[in-house]
This record gives structure tokens, C-alpha cells and sequence, in this order.
């Protein structure tokens, strides 16, 4: 694949910067991280639900619309929040697991005035329900419509206290039912047709991570032409493939051993060979996609094709490099800036 003639922003394609991806963010339905090991557990009493104010964000089917595409890492600052803004993202997705009070969503709002943010995701074992609850409905009445609150569980391999995570996942959507949080401002993060069929049944939809545009195809026939999609996927901004594959594949070490990413993978037609560590150039192409722009812009639009309502965009590089890969990625992605 031929390099671009000009290369605006400085960031040379050939020398992809090592991930800044978080290693902690491993999950099945969710993540968790392997130190954090508090159950769910369910609080005395909810906190009175305040007057919800019409929902500005939602679409006709009532769910959240937060554009098509946003960007995903571990974190932004105020000042990069307002540059994704202005290159016409439509959301910042924050990952490896939050802790239950959502203060640092707050100056992220403050600062944009479109720009949603959403938890990419908060860890049932680790945030009890009724402090999230209660960051919900405060970053709510601040900022209203703009915070969806992304949930989901871990897997076995992460914590000595996971147990039964499906019946643990609807106690604790329960519990967001009793302080207040209404089903379409929260989504969970799923990738098996179990959790799938309950995303749509309990909150706005799915949030899949490490998948591709096939799994996408088949979770919105899972969960029903209404229900929000948004799929991550990851980027590398490079045309030399065996560089962009070496990124991919540190971003991806962790989950090689992990049953539920292995075992979605094999749905996905992936064999042993290829989800055994590092992992196979097809399935490292699979789900991190590099080369031009346009190669790349092409990739993502393929879940949009496939169904997904909005694509959170992971790009595998350092923090200082993620605005300018973000704007060289903006205008192939069709977006509109500000």
C-alpha cells in the first residue's frame, strides 16, 4: 500500500510509537482489573432519583447519539477533549476500569460543549452501584444528556472474587434501575449472545471490545434493529505492516489468555493457531487495522455497515501523538469539524 505524498501533522507511519494502550483492560462482557476485588454488593437505600431532564441526545429510537464515530483510550485531558470536539468525534470513551465517583468526567464536559463521554467501562466488582449511580445523576443534572455510562464484568482469570457474572451483571443493573439510572444512558459491554440479548433488554445496547466488523454483523442481529451498537477498534497509524503488527500485537498480549476473548474469537471462525500467543497476522489484521488513512477510515466504516450505530476508535500510540493521528484519521472518516 503506497505511503501518502504529504504527511501533515508529523507523525511518521513508518515508526509506529509503542502502544499507550492500558494493560489492564482486559474483559469478557467488560474488563476488570486483576488488583481490584470488591463484589457488587447491594447498598441500603438509593438516593432519590432527581427530575430527569429530556434526554437532548437521544435519537428517535431513544438511544444515545453520539455520532459516528468517537475516539477510546485510557484517559484525555480537558484541552485534547476540546481538539477531538473540534475534529468532529462525537464522543471520548474512557477505559481501565474507573473508580465509582466519575469526578474526571466532569472537566472533560466542561471544557467541550457537543463532546459526549462515556465509560468504557465501569467494573462491577470494583464500583458498587449506588456511588455510580449517584456520580451519574450528578454529572447529569451538570451536564444533561452528554455522560452514558458504559458497564460490564470481568472474566475468571482476573479476580479471585468473580463469580457467576451474568446473574452479578443483572443484580447490578438492578440496583442502577433502583437509583435512578435510566436504561437508555447506560450500555453494557458484551460479546457473547447471552449478555448481548441482555444489553438490549436492560440498557441502550452493546459496547463489544477487540472484535470485528463480522462479530458486529452478528450482534445487531442478536439484539435487534433498535438497540445502540458501538464497537471498538483499534488503529495503527502505519503502511509498514510488520511494524503495525508488532504494536498490535503488544496491545493485544494480555487477552491471549483469556477463555472469553479466546473463546469469542473461535465464534468468530478464528483456529487455536491463531489466537495462541502472539497471534496470527490474520487475526492481528482482524482487529487492529492499519495503513493510509483511507485504508484505515475504510476498515472502521465496515462496522457502520455492519450494523454499529457509532465506532469508538482506539489508536495505538503515545499520548502526545493521539490529536494529530486523530485529525489525519478525521476527514477519511467523513467527519465535520468545528
Amino acid at each position: 500500500m503506497p505511503r501518502p505524498t504529504q504527511n501533515p501533522t508529523g507523525i511518521d507511519r513508518n515508526r509506529p510509537e509503542s502502544t499507550g494502550i492500558d494493560p489492564n483492560r482486559p474483559e469478557s462482557t467488560g474488563i476488570a482489573c486483576p488488583d481490584r476485588r470488591v463484589g457488587p454488593t447491594v447498598t441500603d437505600s438509593a438516593p432519590s432519583a432527581p427530575n430527569a431532564p429530556e434526554d437532548q441526545t437521544s435519537s428517535a429510537a431513544g438511544n444515545p447519539d453520539l455520532g459516528r464515530f468517537g475516539s477510546f483510550g485510557r484517559g484525555v485531558t480537558p484541552q485534547q477533549a476540546k481538539e477531538i470536539e473540534a475534529l468532529g468525534y462525537g464522543a471520548v470513551w474512557v477505559g481501565g476500569s474507573p473508580p465509582a465517583e466519575l469526578a474526571w468526567v466532569e472537566p472533560i464536559l466542561e471544557a467541550t460543549t457537543t463532546l459526549h463521554v462515556a465509560t468504557g467501562i465501569v467494573n462491577i466488582w470494583s464500583a458498587a452501584a449506588k456511588p455510580v449511580a449517584e456520580s451519574f445523576q450528578r454529572i447529569d443534572r451538570a451536564y444533561p444528556g452528554r455522560f452514558l455510562l458504559g458497564i460490564g464484568v470481568g472474566h475468571p482469570e482476573a479476580t479471585a472474587e468473580y463469580r457467576k457474572p451474568y446473574d452479578a451483571l443483572v443484580q447490578y443493573l438492578d440496583q442502577l434501575d433502583e437509583y435512578g439510572v435510566p436504561a437508555d444512558r447506560r450500555v453494557v459491554a458484551a460479546l457473547g449472545p447471552r449478555v448481548l440479548k441482555l444489553s438490549a433488554e436492560r440498557s441502550a445496547g452493546a459496547h463489544p471490545y477487540l472484535t470485528t466488523p463480522e462479530h458486529t454483523a452478528q450482534a445487531r442481529e442478536l439484539i435487534g434493529p433498535s438497540a445502540f451498537l458501538a464497537p471498538e477498534h483499534k488503529v495503527v497509524l502505519t503502511t509498514d505492516s510488520e511494524q503495525a503488527r508488532s504494536v498490535g500485537r503488544k496491545a493485544l498480549d494480555i487477552y491471549f489468555n483469556l477463555a472469553n476473548y479466546r473463546n469469542n474469537w473461535k465464534r468468530l471462525g478464528f483456529s487455536d493457531d491463531d489466537i495462541a500467543r502472539p497471534g496470527s497476522d490474520r487475526l492481528v489484521d482482524a482487529v487492529v487495522a492499519h495503513g493510509t488513512p483511507e485504508a484505515i477510515a475504510a476498515r472502521l466504516k465496515q462496522h457502520l455497515d455492519a450494523g454499529a450505530d457509532h465506532v469508538p476508535v482506539q489508536v495505538l500510540t503515545k499520548a502526545e501523538n493521539l490529536i494529530p493521528a486523530l485529525a489525519e484519521l478525521a476527514g477519511p472518516l467523513g467527519l465535520t469539524p468545528s
